[in-house]
């Protein structure tokens, strides 16, 4: 997943009503329940099915990191789906969500002049409208570039133009963003 994208699920999780297991030895035994088997668990995570078998008996108790990571993206993407699933729904029904960015703004000037860019920090609550395009293009397997362009027309839509009543010759809104956080409004 790429760190936009993260950041995305990262709000949907807040909706969540219970936290997931903690050890890795309950993680790997959500994980055989959810694809009902040790094989199909081995071969997600790039491990064999002897050591799937050992977590899930509490003879392992401690992964790598690199697994420890693998295992843990593994439980969240499908834990609660159902509460993920309204929370996607209700932001991009009537919710909305918080964008908070840190980002390059500024227009081309020689450097030194006080028009030249520089890093800002923009907190925005997006509409449901902008959180539908962004849910939708994630599920279609946007990557972060894509994602960033929505993240930009809704910005400048809500941000800069204010839905109209100014910068109303404003172009674009583009460039890329440094660091990109999303959290849902009602969460």
């Amino acid at each position: 997943m790429s760190l936009f994208g993260d950041g995305l699920e990262a709000a949907v999780h807040k909706a969540f009503t219970r936290p997931i297991p903690k050890s890795a030895g309950a993680q790997m035994r959500y994980l055989v329940k959810q694809l009902k088997g040790t094989r199909a668990v081995a071969q997600m995570l790039r491990i064999s099915q002897r050591t799937v078998e050992r977590y899930v008996k509490n003879q392992i108790k401690k992964p790598r990191p690199d697994l420890a990571a693998r295992l843990e993206r593994e439980v969240k993407r499908r834990w609660q789906p159902q509460v993920g699933a309204r929370a996607r729904q209700r932001a991009a029904t009537t919710g909305g969500i918080v964008i908070d960015a840190r980002t390059r703004l500024g227009y081309t000037a020689p450097i030194g002049s006080t028009d030249e860019s520089r890093i800002r920090h923009l907190t925005v609550a997006l509409p449901s409208q902008h959180a539908a395009r962004l849910f939708d293009a994630q599920q279609a397997g946007a990557g972060d570039w894509q994602l960033q362009q929505i993240v930009a027309e809704g910005l400048k839509e809500v941000y800069f133009q204010d839905g109209g009543r100014r910068a109303g010759s404003l172009d674009c809104v583009c460039g890329k963003q440094q660091r990109v956080m999303v959290s849902s409004r009602n969460a």
